[in-house]
Order: structure tokens, then C-alpha cells, then sequence
């Protein structure tokens, strides 16, 4: 467990590196509260029963389709002095935190998140605009699965997750310092199979928030835009990750020992062609090579029943190599991307209770110069269930 606090704490650091945007040429010249908001919020929606302990099957024999948050953002009000500001329409972005109630503490616990945002209009009018934003964090304070003391809970198996969330809204001046912000967003728990069970939870909700300006509403600096010219480019990434897996056996007496199971390592590389065809946006098209080393795993569980050794049976390297395929869209902000990735695979050894091949990718990258990046992709399938997480670092080579 020590090992996924760890994975879990640098998730935490990159995706604020991730997610901030920062400014430290500029704000040593200015009071650091310029341009900030402050915002509280309330949210009260629906969870997707999309697993037995949340159809009821739990402690209380009820359904678990209801959570409430509160949260607490700030902001920063961008004002167009870097182009990427105008582009986006002026957006603002920050961090956050909120504590959420799923009104089942005894076995879900009360998590508690810490993200960062980006919320963006598509339109802005004098006193208002129509925005979507953008959420990806950390949550922590779950109560996990346990085999003995909570052993229905098979949505959340560890202490913590990570969390995105994706939805819209609508903001209205009410006085000169003060902004009514209403809206709904879908939103994705998981730990992206660090810690199995992990059947995840997602939720829809609406949202109402305050946000009080600190300061007078920044002037929006307009600048004339440079002609944009699309262009082509070829990226390489290699990646690393790890898949928790559970045997549970007669042999051992420990069933905690038993249910801690074993991380697996993943990894490989992807390489992606991608053009893009405007300042907010790339489309793509790449493949994907892993290594899985979970695919010999249940076997090899099989064969060390008697023993009580759950290492993996190494088996021929091309089990365990598997192929994929995808389309590739990328919204582009600044050094910051959003990527999805709808995949098939094309090359896999059949196995029991196999994922569909077809499934999902979603990630985020961060270009530290014009050609470096790192990222985070989650894999999953469904749209609902994590496969791995993919801890990436890359290169690409652009058309002059």
C-alpha cells in the first residue's frame, strides 16, 4: 500500500504541473490577487449504479444513486495577454477542493478531492457567458474494500483515487464583485486499477455556485491574430504503468495478505500521427504496442494454489504483447492537452473473461518546451471500468 500512496502523491504533483499555467514572469510585478475570484459551490445529483454494491447490494440493502458536494475553487481571470487567452475566449482556470457525501459513510467514507479546472466560454455576452469546464484531480478518504470489514464495497478498492470531470454552465453578473454560476457535470472516480475491486462510481449532477471577484473585472486585451497555417506532426511516447491483481486461494490463512494482491507492471510505446488543423485543435491517428504482464497471471495463479506463490508464470513474450489502434482528437491549451482516443485492439492472446476490444483513452499532456512533453492516459473499457493508467513521456517531430 505504500507503493500506491506514493503512485497516488505523484499523480497529485503532475497533474497540477499539468494543469496550471503558469505565470511567473508576470506576477512578481503585480499584486498576486489581481484578476483572482473566489468561489463556493453546492452540487446534488445522481449516481449511475453501475455495480451490485451500488444496485444495493451493500450493508444498508439500498441503492446508492445519490451524492452532494460542497467545494471551494479559486481562480485566476485571464485577460488576453498571452494569445492562448484570446483563442479561448478568455477563460479562467485554478484549483480547487470539495468534500463529497455519497450519504453511505460507513462504507464509501467522505472523500475529500483536490483538482485543477480550466472553465471556458464558448460565448460571452456583457453581464454573462456559456462555458464548459474541465476538471482533473485527486481524492482521498474513501472507505475501501476490505474483505472483512467492508467487504461489499467493490466500487472503490483503495483509500484513494483520481477523478475527472467534464460539464457546462452558465454565469450571470449579480453585483460588480459577485457572479452566479449554474451548470451540471459527469463525473468519473477511479483508481485506475492500482487497487482492484475497482468498478468505479460516475455521477451526473447540477451545480450552483458564487464567485466573488477580488478585484474590479479585468479589461480583455484584444490582439491581432497571427495568420494560422496547419501542419503535421509525428509524436513518440513510451510509457509505464501497473495493474493490481487478486488470487484468493484455500491455502493461505491471511485473507487480507491475500486481497492486497500484486501490482503488474505495464508499459510500451505509442507513436501518433496528428495535424492540426487549428489553434485549439489536432486529429490524429496512432498505435499502440504494450506489454501486459497480467495476461499469464490467472494461470499462473492456477498453478501456485498449492504452493501459495503468486508469481507469474513467465510465459512466450508474444502473449503478452498486445496491439491497438485509434483515432486521436487533441484540444490544445497553451502547452496543455486533452486527449481522447476511442481504440480497438488488433493483436491480443485470447483469454477468459477477456475486456472488449474495443475501449477507451483519455489523457492529458504537458509540453515543457516545443517538443518534450509527459502525460497521463487512462485506459479503460465500457466507458465506465479502468484497465491501467499510462505514465508517458515523449517527442515530437513538426512540419516547418
Amino acid at each position: 500500500m505504500n507503493q500506491l500512496k506514493l503512485i497516488f502523491t505523484f499523480s497529485l504533483l503532475l497533474s497540477i504541473t499539468l494543469t496550471a499555467q503558469t505565470e511567473s514572469d508576470t506576477i512578481s510585478k503585480k499584486n498576486f490577487w489581481e484578476n483572482k475570484n473566489i468561489i463556493v459551490g453546492y452540487q446534488n445529483g445522481y449516481v449511475f449504479s453501475t455495480n451490485d454494491f451500488l444496485r444495493g447490494r451493500n450493508a444498508q440493502a439500498t441503492k446508492l444513486d445519490e451524492y452532494q458536494d460542497f467545494h471551494l475553487k479559486i481562480s485566476k481571470q485571464t485577460n488576453g495577454e498571452k494569445l492562448w487567452e484570446q483563442i479561448y475566449n478568455y477563460p479562467e482556470w485554478g484549483f480547487g477542493t470539495y468534500v463529497a457525501d455519497f450519504h453511505n459513510p460507513q462504507e464509501i467514507g467522505t472523500p475529500i478531492a483536490l483538482f485543477g479546472f480550466l472553465n471556458a466560454p464558448f460565448v460571452r455576452w456583457d453581464k454573462g457567458a456559456f462555458n464548459y469546464e474541465l476538471s482533473f484531480g485527486a481524492t482521498a478518504n474513501w472507505k475501501s474494500f476490505n474483505p472483512i470489514t467492508n467487504q461489499y464495497n467493490n466500487a472503490i478498492g483503495a483509500g484513494q483515487s483520481f477523478f475527472i470531470d467534464a460539464g457546462l454552465n452558465l454565469d450571470f453578473e449579480l453585483t460588480k464583485n459577485i457572479d452566479l454560476v449554474t451548470g451540471f457535470s459527469l463525473t468519473h472516480f477511479s483508481n485506475g486499477a492500482l487497487k482492484i475491486p475497482n468498478s468505479g462510481i460516475n455521477s451526473i449532477a447540477p451545480k450552483v455556485s458564487l464567485r466573488y471577484n477580488l478585484y474590479e473585472k479585468p479589461e480583455f486585451i484584444k490582439q491581432t491574430l497571427p495568420k494560422f497555417d496547419p501542419r503535421n506532426e509525428l509524436e513518440f511516447s513510451a510509457f509505464v504503468g501497473a495493474k493490481n491483481l487478486v488470487f484468493v486461494d484455500s491455502v493461505s490463512s491471511d485473507i487480507i495478505e491475500q486481497y492486497e494482491g500484486l501490482l503488474y507492471p505495464v508499459f510500451g510505446f505509442t507513436t501518433c500521427f496528428n495535424r492540426q488543423v487549428s489553434r485549439k485543435s489536432k486529429f490524429g491517428l496512432g498505435i499502440n504496442f504494450v506489454y501486459n504482464s497480467t495476461v499469464n497471471a490467472e494461470e499462473a495463479a492456477k498453478i501456485a494454489t498449492n504452493t501459495n506463490d503468486f508469481d507469474p508464470v513467465v510465459g512466450p513474450l508474444a502473449d503478452k504483447i498486445q496491439i491497438s489502434i485509434f483515432p486521436s482528437y487533441e484540444l490544445v491549451v497553451n502547452r496543455l492537452s486533452l486527449i481522447l482516443q476511442p481504440a480497438v485492439y488488433l493483436y491480443r492472446k485470447k483469454t477468459l473473461n477477456q475486456s472488449p476490444a474495443f475501449h477507451q483513452r483519455i489523457g492529458l499532456k504537458y509540453y515543457f518546451d516545443n517538443d518534450i512533453f509527459i502525460g497521463m492516459t487512462l485506459r479503460d473499457y465500457a466507458f465506465h471500468v479502468s484497465d491501467f493508467i499510462e505514465w508517458r513521456v515523449g517527442y515530437r517531430i513538426t512540419e516547418k
